[in-house]
C-alpha cells in the first residue's frame, strides 16, 4: 500500500505574524537604500521641544566645513560630502557599509518656526540644528483664578484633620 499525501491549499500561506515580520525586516533591517541603491540618504533624528525643533544628524568622519545647511521656504536641506577615497584601497572586503561620498537630505518643516534664528553646532561627528519656535506659537501657561473665595470660618479638611486626628472625616457628595 502506498501513501498519498495531499497538500492543503492553505499550507503555503503566511500567518499575519510572519507577514508582519517580513515587512518589518524588509523596511527596517534592510532599509530602502539597500533595495534601491540610495546611498545619498542621510538619517536624521528630529524632535520637538516647547521652544524649538531640534534636528540631529550623525556625520562621522565629516568636517563641519564639508556640510551645508539651507532653508528655502519650509524645506530644510542638509548636504555635504565625506572623503570619497581612502588611502587603503585593498581588495577582499567581506562586508562594506561605511558610506563615503556625497550625502543629502531634505525635510519639510512646520510653519511655526523662525528659521532665520536657527543655530547649528557640530561636535564629535554629531550635527545639532536648533530652530526656535515663533513666540506666538509657544505654549503659554494660563493661571486659574477662583471665581469666589471660601468663607473665612470654613477650614479645609486638611486643617481640621491636623487639629483633631481622632475625628473622622466624611466626604460630602
Amino acid at each position: 500500500m502506498s501513501l498519498i499525501r495531499r497538500t492543503s491549499p492553505f499550507g503555503d500561506m503566511l500567518s499575519l505574524r510572519q507577514a508582519m515580520d517580513h515587512l518589518f525586516e524588509d523596511s527596517v533591517v534592510r532599509p530602502r537604500s539597500f533595495w534601491f541603491g540610495d546611498s545619498t540618504a542621510l538619517p536624521l533624528d528630529i524632535h520637538s521641544t516647547p521652544d524649538a525643533l531640534v534636528v540631529e544628524a550623525a556625520l562621522p568622519g565629516v568636517k563641519p566645513e564639508q556640510v551645508e545647511i539651507t532653508v528655502a521656504g519650509d524645506q530644510l536641506t542638509i548636504s555635504g560630502s565625506s572623503d570619497a577615497t581612502r588611502e587603503d584601497e585593498r581588495e577582499g572586503y567581506t562586508y562594506r557599509e561605511i558610506r563615503r561620498g556625497e550625502f543629502s537630505r531634505t525635510v519639510t518643516l512646520p510653519g511655526d518656526l523662525e528659521t532665520d534664528r536657527a543655530t547649528a553646532s557640530f561636535e564629535h561627528g554629531l550635527l545639532r540644528l536648533s530652530i526656535p519656535r515663533a513666540e506666538q506659537t509657544r505654549p503659554h501657561r494660563i493661571a486659574i483664578t477662583p471665581t469666589h473665595e471660601a468663607p473665612a470660618d470654613v477650614k479645609p479638611a486638611v486643617e481640621v484633620a491636623a487639629a483633631d486626628p481622632d475625628r473622622e472625616l466624611v466626604a460630602a457628595h
